[in-house]
């Protein structure tokens, strides 16, 4: 009783220190977005390191966004991703890729996840996570077309820094919620020319979703994700997924104020599963462009803890 008394303390005790450490995090910010996905439900880890492990097996994603197809220098994003519980009771670990490319610039980051779940009432874990590591931004003003090739605001840069990164995950076999950031920190690039700062700031999301069983062979799954950072429009994703007998999965999906989304997926096999998603713009933006593009593929493995791969639908 006492050792599960202390248990408790320390879980509050450290769902505060995250909750101040978002907190301080947003005070005094400018905005320039993170990554966007359409297909965030499959790809939670890279927002939110307290999902590491929480499928209880092996679990590796690959994501390629395509955005604004037919626009010179859109964004053009690849995200990997693989994580696992170790063994330890409640550990789990994963390790993450990013390539961000957008116009001159390219920004590559790599990660590592750490998570603890502690087991509450019947099926209810909470989860705490970590996720740490450096990323890498260059620019190379040669791709630019410019007017004035000795302008010496235009050269070539590149800067590493940190990413630390904080989150919580409540969650059942039927639904879940999470709060993160992935990367508390900010950070300034290329300061000392103050008419080319590009300032990274901190993004909070909040996540959810639910699964109801209509009947034994179809599940729907209504989901959502807000993103916010101060000097930016909250940006805020809802979807809805249908899973047919645990084979195919098909869903629609809507930006606030960006963009309509549909969605397909197929479990090839126990351990694979294909996606692809295709974006329309509602934005007066989206008559010169062609809409975005998005495919991920995922494949687990079972673990000593679970021989099977995990049949949850999130």
């Amino acid at each position: 009783m006492n050792q599960f008394l202390m248990t408790y303390k320390i879980s509050n005790l450290l769902l505060l220190a995250i909750f101040v450490s978002m907190i301080f995090s947003v005070s005094d910010t400018q905005a320039q977005e993170d990554s966007q996905y359409t297909q965030y439900m499959y790809n939670t880890v890279s927002v939110n390191p307290a999902y590491a492990g929480s499928r209880g097996s092996l679990s590796m994603m690959g994501i390629y966004r395509n955005q604004w197809v037919g626009v010179d220098g859109a964004p053009e994003t690849l995200n990997f991703s693989l994580h696992s519980p170790i063994g330890v009771r409640g550990v789990g670990l994963g390790l993450g890729f990013v390539s961000d490319k957008i116009g001159p610039s390219d920004e590559s980051m790599v990660t590592a996840d750490f998570s603890y779940t502690l087991q509450l009432q019947g099926d209810l874990q909470l989860a705490f996570g970590l996720k740490g590591g450096v990323s890498i931004f260059n620019l190379d003003p040669s791709k630019l077309n410019i007017y004035n090739p000795n302008d010496f605001n235009l050269r070539r840069e590149s800067h590493s820094s940190p990413v630390i990164g904080t989150g919580i995950y409540l969650y059942t076999p039927k639904w879940y919620l999470g709060l993160s950031s992935p990367n508390i920190l900010q950070t300034e690039h290329y300061d000392e020319v103050q008419v080319s700062t590009a300032t990274e700031k901190t993004h909070m999301y909040f996540i959810g979703g639910y699964v109801f069983t209509l009947n034994p062979n179809l599940k729907l799954k209504p989901a959502f994700m807000a993103k916010a950072v101060v000097g930016a429009p909250l940006a805020l994703d809802i979807s809805a997924n249908a899973l047919m007998y645990d084979k195919v999965t098909f869903g629609l999906g809507y930006r606030l104020d960006a963009a309509v989304s549909a969605m397909a997926g197929f479990q090839i096999s126990d351990k694979i599963m294909v996606g692809y998603a295709y974006d329309y713009d509602t934005t007066d933006f989206g008559d010169y462009n062609n809409g975005s593009h998005e495919i991920f593929l995922r494949f687990e493995l079972g673990t000593r803890l679970r021989s099977k791969v995990n049949p949850r639908f999130f």
